[in-house]
């Protein structure tokens, strides 16, 4: 977000009048609009500073059109029918993770987002639609963007300048799609790899997180730089302490999430120095346009459930520390129907999250899951304002700040796609930049006798689950919302790469099963299938949702390689002259020593995204090794939660280790 945003505390207008005739009468009062023939109004004059034309728009709005803001919708909701944004006089829609159009091409995104802004256009202001998207490791949603390698991987990288050209590539070929906002970067502090959201942190300390917020300039550009066409709004998220979570013995195994979406019981200071610092520079550095608050909670005094308070109705930290003192000039957005989560009828969630600072509310219907969303927001919003349980001050500044990011993206003067970009999109260029960033992602961990690099001339026998699986490569947020080992995007696996590096003969077999040539080295690429939030929490339900609201049976989240991963590093590491092992997941995985003593070379490759190549190119020595470690990682699951600084700190690889081939 631009550095000169005006405060909406510099010139908001006075608190209006309760309208005469009730919520009703409101919803149905006319704008005041231009006669035919008259000068535009001052909110159409781009020459007039973002505050005036806020100002100058907020006070032609009605109750209806200012709630319409304050709401968005998921796309499912009113594909069908786009009137329903003008009836409504919707302020957002978003694309939930897999929400895509018909086709999934670039084209097909831009066509569905100018016809959406269409309807929005119809409405008597004419205030345009801002389209928010999950682009967490680039566009992921899109069939043929880049994909990126996710957060940990990139925190490995402590390449900050790097992190800012990926954040930028992500901007471009988002917006030339369509949407203006995405739903990134994470700034969390992972503090327990068991968390199924490990991989969208940049790491386990406040320092290295707030190193990789480069994220935000990459994505929204310089001040004064959002209206451009390859810039979007960015969202730090989750605020705060979605890291800090503790580990609910009880839920393990139920069905619920052991670590996600729970508790922080820290202390206040805790709180302060592992979740609210990376916020500082994110908002006064980086001038981040929007916020995400956590579904999570805060216990600073460490009692029982009855004492934690939801962070969607945080009133002291969204407010006060937020918007007051740090003096956030953005909007804040909630997570998915996450103001359902807090206590009382539906009403009185509403009204705690809104007079807490939420400003805009994602309350997606996607019917037949949900028999209510944004459609039962309106009405219940409208009613809380008429009845004087929400103030129009604090609606007011909600819509205000919402205006201000539409103006400052330049959305009023060009609300259509501007497809300038939309051929770069996932172009040669962009993936050269994502094979740069999967091989800087590379931590080595092991690496006896030389093993690394592997001579081209030599022969290698390649096995494992993940040697050619771009879905497992890739990772969560990859098309669909959960990822998926199925899920093929344009890229080269892991196996690709070796094979084009290689001047030996290359043998695969994801199993072992294969006979092993003899003096061939010998590459295991073991680890993790895709997950995505709670249902990748260690212990966390063994289903994913789907669509059509069925449980899809899925592994069960361990941190510990399966039988068929651990088998082949056994075989292969008995046949070959040297045996490197790859670990692609989103988190450590447990390494049982007798296993490790069997490999020669250790590599941590995250999750590196639609480039495998990269990933061989540091395997062959055509990019140093340069990753450091950006958690600790553990010699058992029962040493987590463990975190540099920990008293009797004792990792199997410490945190900021890492090896150098040169």
């Amino acid at each position: 977000m631009s550095s000169h945003l005006s405060s909406p505390r510099r010139w908001r207008r006075a608190a209006l009048a309760v309208l005469a005739g009730g919520a009703l009468a409101a919803a149905l009062l006319q704008p005041s609009t231009p006669a035919a023939g008259d000068d535009p109004p001052p909110y159409q004059d781009p020459s007039l500073p973002t505050a005036e034309r806020v100002a100058d728009l907020l006070g032609r709005m009605t109750l209806a059109e200012k709630i319409g803001q304050m709401t968005q919708a998921e796309r499912v909701d009113i594909d069908a029918d786009p009137s329903l944004i003008t009836t409504n006089r919707l302020g957002s829609v978003l694309s939930g993770g897999g929400s895509v159009p018909a086709g999934n091409t670039p084209e097909a995104w831009a066509d569905m987002v100018d016809r959406y802004q269409e309807a929005a256009l119809a409405t008597p202001l004419g205030i345009p639609l801002i389209y928010g998207v999950d682009s967490v490791h680039g566009h992921g949603n899109l069939q043929g963007a880049t994909v990126f390698p996710h957060n940990i991987g990139l925190g490995a990288t402590r390449d900050p300048a790097l992190v800012q050209t990926i954040g930028h590539i992500t901007a471009e070929e988002t917006r030339a799609s369509g949407p203006q906002w995405v739903f990134a970067p994470c700034i969390c502090v992972a503090r327990d790899d068991r968390w199924g959201r490990t991989y969208e942190s940049f790491g386990e300390t406040p320092a290295l997180v707030t190193k990789m917020e480069t994220a935000i300039d990459g994505l929204q550009g310089a001040p004064g730089h959002l209206a451009d066409p390859d810039r979007v709004l960015a969202t730090a998220k989750h605020f705060a302490g979605d890291g800090l979570t503790s580990y609910d013995e009880s839920a393990a195994g139920t069905g619920a999430y052991p670590i996600d979406q729970g508790i922080d019981r820290v202390t206040r200071a805790e709180f302060d120095a592992l979740a609210l610092a990376p916020y500082i520079p994110a908002i006064k550095e980086h001038h981040v346009g929007s916020v995400m608050p956590s579904f999570s909670s805060t216990d600073f005094n460490g009692g029982d459930t009855t004492d934690a308070v939801k962070m969607h109705a945080n009133q002291e930290l969204l407010t006060g520390w937020l918007k007051q003192e740090q003096g956030f000039e953005g909007f804040v957005i909630s997570d998915w129907r996450a103001i359902r989560q807090l206590p009382g009828t539906y009403a009185e969630q509403v009204e705690a999250s809104v007079n807490a600072g939420v400003d805009m509310f994602m309350e997606p219907i996607q019917a037949p899951n949900n028999p209510t969303g944004w459609d039962e927001f309106i009405p219940t919003l409208t009613q809380l304002v008429d009845d004087g349980d929400v103030s129009m001050a604090r609606i007011d500044d909600a819509v205000s700040r919402i205006l201000t990011a539409k103006f400052e993206l330049g959305l009023f003067e060009h609300p259509m796609v501007d497809r300038t970009h939309l051929a770069d999109v996932g172009s040669k260029a962009h993936h050269a930049v994502a094979r740069r960033a999967a091989a800087e992602s590379q931590v080595l961990l092991r690496n006896q006798k030389h093993a690394l690099p592997l001579a081209a001339k030599r022969d290698v026998y390649v096995a494992g689950s993940n040697a050619d699986n771009i879905g497992n490569q890739a990772g969560g947020w990859t098309l669909t919302w959960q990822g998926g080992s199925t899920n093929v995007i344009p890229g080269t696996t892991i196996l690709d790469g070796i094979r084009k590096a290689a001047k030996g003969d290359v043998v695969y077999s994801a199993t072992a099963s294969k006979k092993v040539p003899r003096k061939s080295v010998g590459v295991v690429v073991v680890g993790e299938t895709p997950y995505a939030e709670g249902f990748g929490d260690v212990g966390g339900p063994q289903w994913a949702y789907d669509p059509g609201d069925h449980g899809v049976p899925r592994p069960e989240q361990t941190m510990k390689l399966s039988s068929a991963d651990t088998s082949a590093v056994q075989k292969v590491c008995a046949r070959t002259v040297s045996c490197t092992v790859l670990v692609v997941s989103g988190r450590p995985m447990v390494i049982p020593p007798a296993l490790l003593r069997q490999t020669d070379a250790l590599v941590a490759s995250w999750l590196p995204g639609s480039e495998g190549a990269g990933v061989a190119d540091v395997l062959y020595g055509r990019r140093p090794f340069t990753g450091r470690l950006p958690v600790s990682w553990p010699r058992s699951v029962a040493q987590e939660p463990i975190n540099v600084g920990d008293a009797g700190y004792d990792p199997l690889f410490a945190y900021g280790f890492g090896l150098r081939t040169r």
